[in-house]
């Protein structure tokens, strides 16, 4: 099976996603009425149908359909029936469409967004104090939105969104037009980059937008740096700037080690509530006030949440069972970005994982956790540690070329383990390594649930 070949049904979330139909676009117009927290859309799903059908399902949680209509190429399809049931939205058409054929959906929608319940929280559209926050992963997008909602089906994406006036709506990729009607403003964004629907996000809140300066410190920065922006409210803007300031450098140290930054711009956006974690999506990161402490804790979490750009949003798993290939390089990105930083080397933040795992239970296999532990905190230690062994033995230039060509070759697909360790173990035979090499490294990380010692020379 090919790594570009929609995963599905996917066993962590089996309900999320359908095999016979994939989204190369939506266009998404939106009307976000904040006081009583209401939502209405007309959404239009450019898409490919995979297998032949003459219904389309598609993921939609708690919310009303009103129209559907459908096209296939310049012909009208006709629509005979629609039903929502268990959070899909079930379109019948009235003629059958074979595999390979052009289907364009447009559907009209609107309710108030409830969140999903699970056995990982309350995640997708959330009514904050002053404003909304969408966090996705990993099945979200359908409460405001209907969708392919897998990772595993990227796309491109246009939003426009009306709110009240004094709100800015911050979505994903760059801002394309702004307009004024009475009580009412209008925000446009466009992610020209394809990305899986639970990457993307509408922020709304009384947030200023202003660009972060260049640091004029440490090395040059690669002459392809993007932009970098913060959204937050003029009373925490100033606070913001100081404790996210550090992000260009940031954005410095992971071109260097992974090549360029892979959108066109880069948003945090701080919201005056505080969160639990920071979330991430395709170009923008969402931090809590709390995140602004300028803690080494709350640090890491913006290194964290920065490298995702590359691991998880540029380069997305296939399947959720592959979740270690997202937060493994992000955790193994906070010890690179301490390192610049001079916080504490790379070796360093590596034992002190090692030994936080040492003392707890060994009952996980990394490369397929199971639903229930695929956001546990050893998913990350782990996997960061099964970078930072193949880095030890193949040596920090070996180790940073092999992750710049997994980058470059892979930058907005879909992975997976498998392909993974292919990739390791050709750069690493091309480099004087014995066949499978890379693979023999990093299997008892990724395979076995026993701890394996600390690597290197020093190894305990």
């Amino acid at each position: 099976m090919s790594a570009e070949t929609p995963a599905l049904p996917d066993p962590y979330v089996p309900g999320s996603g359908t095999g016979d139909f994939t989204v190369g676009h939506y266009d998404l117009q939106l009307e976000v009425k904040l006081a009583a927290n209401r939502l209405s859309g007309r959404a239009r799903l450019e898409g490919t149908v995979l297998q032949a059908l003459k219904r389309v399902e598609l993921d939609l949680h708690a919310l009303t359909v009103g129209k559907v209509s459908a096209r296939s190429g310049r012909d009208p399809v006709k629509v005979t029936k629609t039903a929502l049931r268990d959070g899909r939205l079930i379109i019948e058409l009235g003629s059958r469409l074979e595999a390979g054929a052009d289907l364009s959906l447009e559907i009209t929608y609107s309710g108030v967004p409830r969140m999903l319940h699970g056995m990982w929280g309350e995640i997708g559209w959330e009514e904050l104090e002053d404003g909304v926050l969408v966090a996705g992963q990993p099945n979200g997008a359908q409460t405001w939105f209907p969708c392919v909602d897998h990772p595993s089906v990227k796309s491109t994406y246009s939003i426009a969104i009306s709110t009240d006036a004094g709100y800015l709506p911050v979505c994903n990729g760059l801002p394309t037009g702004h307009r004024r009607r009475s009580s009412r403003e209008e925000w446009t964004w466009e992610l020209r980059d394809p990305a899986p629907s639970y990457l993307i996000t509408v922020q709304i809140g009384r947030y200023q937008l202003v660009a972060v300066p260049e640091h004029d410190d440490g090395p040059e920065p690669p002459a392809d740096t993007p932009p970098v922006f913060l959204a937050a409210s003029t009373a925490l803007l100033k606070r913001a700037q100081d404790a996210l300031g550090l992000q260009a450098r940031m954005m410095d140290c992971f071109s260097r080690h992974y090549g360029p930054y892979p959108f066109d711009r880069y948003t945090a956006v701080v919201t005056d509530d505080e969160l639990e974690i920071p979330l991430e999506a395709a170009s923008l990161s969402i931090f809590g006030s709390n995140h602004l402490d300028g803690s080494w804790a709350s640090e890491r979490l913006v290194a964290h949440e920065l490298a995702h750009q590359w691991f998880g949003n540029a380069l997305t798993l296939r399947q959720w069972k592959d979740i270690w290939l997202h937060e493994g390089f992000a955790c193994y990105s906070e010890w690179l970005w301490s390192e610049e930083s001079g916080q504490a080397s790379l070796r360093t933040q590596a034992r002190r994982a090692w030994r936080g795992l040492f003392v707890k239970p060994r009952d996980i296999m990394v490369a397929d956790p199971g639903p229930e532990l695929m956001f546990d905190d050893r998913i990350y230690k782990r996997g960061a540690l099964t970078l930072y062994a193949l880095r030890s033995a193949l040596g920090g230039e070996e180790f940073a070329g092999l992750i710049r060509s997994w980058v470059a070759e892979h930058r907005h697909g879909t992975v997976d383990t498998d392909l993974f360790l292919t990739h390791a173990d050709l750069h690493a035979r091309t480099a004087g390594h014995p066949e499978g090499f890379a693979t023999e490294v990093m299997a008892p990380w990724l395979f076995e649930s026993e701890l394996p010692p600390f690597p290197g020379p020093e190894a305990s």
